[in-house]
């Protein structure tokens, strides 16, 4: 069984210092990129960074951070988690990302996804009602580009384009491109139909409640005819030197932050027993390196997926405490999981070698 992959995601959470005292935005973008180095270091395989219009958030150019990234960094993949292709525009993420790539000398990938917030939509000009056909029209473009040869392409929210070439293309001809899903059957077969790895975001419940998701993606490759590439999963955690300290850093930023979107989407505020269940039987990784490395392999190991990257960041935990984390990650969390999963192997079918 070939070794699974350990990535890292932010969504560029604006954090605290040292003295409780809120960052810039500036020094917010220079943290993550701190963050990233040191998971280069530490061996990390892929760093993800999120795209978000919202004051809790520093980073909404994905690619532009990559790039800063890129140039500090010799062996870490760089990606989004997720880049909203809905409310972009398919030719100019492929130049971006094409440019990472070049920088990083072709370690750039792009997850795509619809995006679970909406402020990008207004911001940018485009219709909620139009939510669906945005991205189905966009990720039948972008799969086009990632031909890199000349397009001809129409639509009905975008111009079309008669035999235009996109540039600069990538020096080896590939860029890797996977889909995020959050749990709609719509877009896991979607996923499948253009041939792409398929990413789950998994941040509430039981794990297992997405198995169903995994195996539809390999009947409907299967029936298409495209390929089943190993399936990802993503989900929210935090490490600290015990299971207590990592618990009470999280528990008041995510309750903040929790509350803040509950509001907005009609949601109940958050109670501190279902915060407590989501860590116990969920899909909270809060705690020590050794509970975090126990309930990422069983995980594994449940749903048989090939790559498993942990949003580490939730509000304004200090910066402080986000380096010590990514540092545990990296030379405790990894390991232990790898040797866990030694003993019990993860269901083969997802862990192939990744295309």
């Amino acid at each position: 069984m070939t070794e699974i992959e350990f990535g890292l995601d932010t969504f560029g959470d604006v954090p605290e210092d040292d003295t409780g005292a809120l960052t810039t935005y500036a020094a917010a973008i220079r943290q993550t990129m701190d963050e990233a180095v040191l998971a280069d270091e530490l061996g990390v395989d892929v760093f993800l960074v999120g795209e978000h219009h919202r004051p809790e958030y520093a980073i909404s150019s994905p690619e532009t951070v990559l790039a800063g990234i890129a140039t500090r960094t010799s062996r870490i993949r760089l990606g989004s988690g997720v880049t909203v292709l809905s409310s972009d525009d398919p030719v100019r993420v492929f130049q971006r990302f094409a440019t990472v790539d070049a920088l990083s000398n072709g370690r750039a990938e792009v997850i795509l996804g619809r995006g679970s917030f909406t402020e990008s939509f207004p911001l940018f000009g485009y219709d909620l009602a139009d939510y669906d056909v945005l991205f189905e029209e966009k990720i039948q473009l972008f799969a086009e580009l990632l031909k890199e040869k000349p397009v001809t392409w129409s639509g009905t929210k975008r111009a079309p384009l008669v035999d235009a070439d996109v540039f600069p293309k990538t020096e080896s001809g590939h860029l890797s491109t996977w889909v995020g899903v959050g749990g709609s059957p719509q877009s896991v077969v979607r996923t499948a139909y253009y041939g792409f790895p398929l990413m789950l975001a998994i941040v509430g419940g039981a794990p297992a409640r997405f198995a169903h998701y995994i195996d539809l993606y390999r009947r409907a490759t299967e029936q298409l005819g495209t390929t089943a590439h190993p399936v990802g999963m993503h989900s929210p955690g935090f490490i600290a030197n015990t299971d207590e300290e990592a618990r009470e850093l999280v528990w008041p930023r995510y309750q903040v932050i929790r509350d803040r979107i509950g509001a907005l989407r009609g949601w109940p505020p958050i109670r501190h027993e279902h915060y407590d269940a989501e860590i116990d039987h969920g899909s909270m990784y809060i705690g020590s390196p050794e509970t975090v490395a126990r309930k990422m392999a069983q995980a594994i190991q449940t749903l048989g997926v090939g790559r498993f990257d942990l949003i580490y960041t939730t509000g304004t935990i200090p910066t402080s405490a986000r380096l010590r984390a990514v540092e545990l990650y990296g030379t405790r969390v990894i390991p232990m999981v790898r040797e866990l999963l030694a003993e019990q192997p993860a269901v083969a079918a997802n862990t192939e070698a990744r295309s």
